[in-house]
């Protein structure tokens, strides 16, 4: 694990592959850390990528601005991480919050993308209803911690099937949420509750988009992927057999043959 300084936070990340490969940053979502992504880091990896996987602002190791944290100031973290490691480009990837700032990033630093992967994600701004909510739950985290919610949302995050068939996987997601500083996810949520409309930007973007989804998400279902597939111009959309909100966690295998064809195929600048 290495870290850096960035816009006055000490962010905390996995830097894998040869330095010299094409770059892929992967993002995770609310509210997990870098090790959210380990099987694709190491098969990204070893197919000769260079993966640049952060703890974001608030979460994991990485240094907690409490108050309100927007999807903006993340994207200004990852490019700043980038300029810091003196990356160009590099493909953008996440999942679900992780996928909202990779598409904020995009917004902000188009230029700087030569891929966008996203995970069970949506392009939509919050609505009112929604930003209720998400206020209401930053209150609630501050007030009672994380175990209580963790438990909550387990069998969401995962497709419930998978929370018995798949118990490593579970008690890993588990161990993530419970691990979170209730500040930093508190922020989060606060910031994001204010999130812009993306469907603009998706439907002038020039880099190809790989959408992906599990079969069983309840919180982005298929639908919510398909509406992003058909923004984006060039998009390539695959539904995950046998996972939920995290299918590169519970169905790691096949998200990674996704990714990797995608990247070989309709990225090729970037392999």
């Amino acid at each position: 694990m290495s870290y850096a300084t960035v816009n006055g936070a000490t962010l905390h990340y996995d830097d894998h592959g040869p330095v010299t490969g094409p770059v892929v940053l992967l993002i995770h979502g609310h509210p997990f850390n870098r090790t959210l992504w380990a099987p694709q880091s190491r098969a990204l990896a070893a197919a000769g990528y260079r993966v640049i996987v952060p703890d974001l602002r608030g979460y994991g190791a990485s240094d907690v601005t409490p108050g309100k944290v927007y999807l903006s100031d993340f994207a200004d973290d990852l490019i700043g991480l980038l300029d810091l490691l003196t990356v160009d480009q590099a493909v953008i990837g996440g999942v679900s919050m992780g996928g909202q700032i990779a598409m904020e990033t995009h917004r902000r630093y188009a230029h700087r993308i030569r891929a966008l992967v996203l995970s069970d994600t949506s392009a939509l701004p919050e609505t009112p209803e929604g930003k209720t909510w998400r206020n209401h739950l930053a209150d609630r985290l501050l007030a009672e911690g994380m175990a209580g919610y963790a438990d909550d949302v387990i069998d969401k995050m995962l497709a419930a099937y998978n929370v018995t068939a798949l118990p490593a996987v579970a008690a890993h997601v588990l161990g993530m949420m419970r691990a979170t500083d209730p500040r930093g996810a508190a922020a989060a949520l606060r910031g994001r509750a204010e999130r812009p409309d993306y469907r603009d930007t998706l439907a002038a973007a020039r880099c190809p988009v790989l959408v992906v989804v599990g079969t069983d998400d309840v919180y982005t279902p298929v639908a919510d992927a398909e509406a992003i597939s058909r923004l984006a111009p060039r998009s390539v959309l695959s539904v995950i057999d046998g996972a939920g909100h995290l299918p590169g966690a519970e169905q790691p295998e096949r998200f990674n043959r996704v990714l990797l064809d995608f990247l070989r195929t309709q990225a090729p600048d970037a392999a």
